[in-house]
């Protein structure tokens, strides 16, 4: 293996655009990201549960069946 070819691999500081900050490790500097687990909806428990029905709903719903 050669020396000195491999990037330092160090922890960071994870920067949500909503305030949280955690750690991790990687070979950047500094990580910011739009979504984190405290925000996202699916982790957060705030999804929206959307129903949408197939085609034979759709279809009794445009000719009123």
């Amino acid at each position: 293996m050669k020396k000195d070819i491999h990037p330092e691999y160090n922890e960071v500081d994870v920067f949500c655009a909503c305030g949280n900050t955690f750690k991790t490790k990687s070979t950047k500097k500094e990580i910011r990201v739009e979504i984190c687990s405290e925000c996202h909806p699916f982790y957060s428990g705030k999804q929206k549960s959307v129903e949408k029905g197939g085609r034979v709903e759709k279809f009794k719903k445009k000719f009123g069946m």
